[in-house]
Formats: C-alpha cells, structure tokens, sequence
C-alpha cells in the first residue's frame, strides 16, 4: 500500500464511510486517448514513446493506491513537459479516474501471465478438452473455447468458472474422472494458452466494476453469508488476492459445498465482487501512526492543518478522499500546489512502497 493512502488513513474518521467509485475499462480507454495521454505514454506498445509504457511497468495485481502515488510521484515531471509543448492539462474527475484504474488493469490482468505450452498440457491432462473443442462443442452444452468471452473479461472469468463447477461434476462423474483441482499458476498457464489461439485473437480485454451498492444484498440472497462469517469472511479472504487466484478458489471450494452452489449471473458476480474485492482499495488498512509521521514529515501538516496559503484543513477530512478521488484532487488542485511549495521552498512530496506498514 502507498504511503499516500496511510496517509489519508491517518486523516480518516473511525466511522469513514468511502464508496467504491465504478470503472469501466471502455471508458479509461476513451479518456486516455481523449485527454492525449496517449500522445507520450504508450499501453503494451500502443501510443506515444516519451514516457513509459503504463501497460508493462505497472504490475499485474495493482491497485487504485499504486495508480495514485505513481501519478503523484510523477505528476511535476508531466505538467512541465505539458508546458513545454504548450499542452492543456488533462482533466481528470474521480470517475474517470476509476476509468483508467480499469483500463490499466485489463491491459495487464491477461498480458502473457503464464507459459502457452504447459497451458496447452494442462488444458489436456485437466481433461478440458474432453468437453471444449477449440471450435466445436465435444459434449452437450459445453461451448467451444472460441466462444468463451470469460477469457477477455476476468469478472466473467470467475462468474464462469464458478456456474460451471457443479456440471462439470457431474461430467467428470460420467466419465470417472476425478475432480480436477487447480492452481494458480496452472489457471494462469492455461488462459495463456487460450488466449494465444488464432480462434481467440479477436477478443478484446475488457474489466469493470460497479459501486457494489447490490453486492451485500446478493451476498445474502444467494446464501453465502450463511456459511462465511468470522474466520471464513470473505472481506479478509480475499485481501490482496488477483481475480485469477479467486478464480481458482471458488473452482476448487465448489465440491466441497454441501448443496449445490448457487448460480450468478454476470452482473451479480460484478456487484459482488465490487461489494467484497474492490472494497479492500477503499479500505486498505494502513497503519494511523505511520501515516501521521509520513503527513509531518513529507510537510503535508505545513499547510493542511494551518489553513497555510488557502490549503484545506485535512485531518477528519480524509473519508471523502478515496485513492481515485485523491487522483481527480490531484489533477484539479496539484499545479497550484507545486507552485506554491516552489515559493515556500518545500520539496514535492514523494511516496512510496509501505506494505511492510500493514496492520
């Protein structure tokens, strides 16, 4: 987690309340190109070569936090090479925030994760393909992978996995097949492999995520809480875990549910994703002290708690300001704020990696 985000964790309120913003991958691809982002900084090697490809130095399980202290960080390099070119600044609300937020992770949840050849091997020895041809059904009601969207959509990705665990029972028992359990790492193989087929070339990456305002609802309906609660609540469960390796979980936890597992539609896997897995970039969990020495010492408290130069009062503040909200405030109010630590002498602030601070 960013030292930004222990930060806004010391500023919040016990009984903060952040809603999680929605994102659409669709979206932060527009605003990228329509903000001419794209005029310096290329995705997997599409648009600009003055600054870095965002599509392969950002990691593959980041978070809206890695997305706000990268941006912080580099936010004065960009504003004068936009000067310099006579650039208009990009303007950048919360939302579209959340917009990019989506569109870097779809661009690098599927980019080559895994080994094609042992993905091939896997989708063999698992015994895949007894059931899915690459273009033709081998059993009934089993699609051929040509026509699998889950592999461009990684919500999809779990909600499919997670529908098709109680036939793919049944169809193992018809052929005396033992449940195949699976790793990680194999689910990641195997999605390369798909993935790397001509029939599946034409799919584009896509991710999403709602307010998860329906997710609690669903999480009830569908019987879930009956069962995880205490040690077996899925908001700490599923901390820090990427939607493949959930999607592995719940492929894997299927047979050992008493009754049979309640089917999900694909928006009801996107709300309650959004309710229980996107929750944890609203919550992170930073450690307050921490985060109270990180706003002395980066001379955040010079000007945020005095009211110094027109800034506004923080502490107590903080349970407005979610990781994408902190980008939007970002864009709107950093250059003022850089020209005015220039003419006080204060450093920009730079944060950096603070997983070691987690509570």
């Amino acid at each position: 987690m960013s030292k930004l985000l222990l930060l806004a964790a010391a500023l919040s309120l016990p009984a903060a309340t952040l809603p999680v913003i929605p994102g659409d991958s669709t979206r932060g691809a527009k605003l990228f190109e329509n903000e001419r982002c794209i005029q310096c900084h290329s995705v997997n090697g599409r648009g600009g070569k003055v600054g870095v490809d965002l599509g392969r130095t950002v990691p593959r399980n980041y978070t809206p936090a890695y997305l706000a202290s990268t941006m912080w960080n580099h936010a004065p390099v960009m504003w004068a090479a936009m000067e310099g070119v006579k650039m208009e600044k990009p303007k950048l609300t919360p939302e579209g925030a959340a917009d990019l937020f989506a569109y870097f992770y779809s661009s690098r949840f599927f980019e080559k994760p895994g080994d094609p050849e042992r993905g091939r091997a896997f989708f063999e020895s698992k015994h895949c393909g007894v059931c899915h041809g690459v273009t033709d059904s081998r059993a009934e009601g089993a699609p051929p992978v040509a026509r699998w969207e889950s592999l461009a959509d990684p919500i999809l990705l779990v909600q499919q996995m997670w529908n098709h665990s109680f036939r793919m029972r049944q169809a193992f028992a018809s052929h005396n097949i033992e449940w195949q359990t699976l790793t990680t790492d194999q689910l990641a193989d195997i999605l390369s492999y798909l993935r790397s087929l001509p029939e599946t070339a034409q799919l584009t990456a896509r991710f999403s995520n709602t307010s998860g305002q329906g997710g609690d609802r669903i999480f009830h309906d569908k019987g879930c809480a009956n069962c995880h609660v205490g040690d077996l609540a899925l908001e700490n469960r599923l901390h820090n875990m990427t939607l493949t390796e959930i999607a592995v979980d719940m492929w894997n936890h299927a047979p050992r549910m008493a009754q049979t597992p309640p089917s999900l539609t694909p928006e009801e896997m996107r709300q309650l994703l959004s309710f229980l897995w996107m929750r944890q970039f609203v919550y992170p969990g930073g450690n307050i002290s921490a985060g109270k020495q990180v706003f002395q010492e980066r001379h955040c408290a010079d000007c945020h708690v005095s009211g110094k130069h027109g800034a506004p009062q923080l502490p107590g503040q903080a349970r407005k300001y979610s990781e994408v909200a902190i980008i939007g405030a970002l864009w709107h109010h950093g250059p003022q704020m850089l020209r005015r630590m220039k003419e006080a002498g204060i450093a920009w602030p730079r944060f950096g990696n603070a997983r070691k601070w987690r509570t």
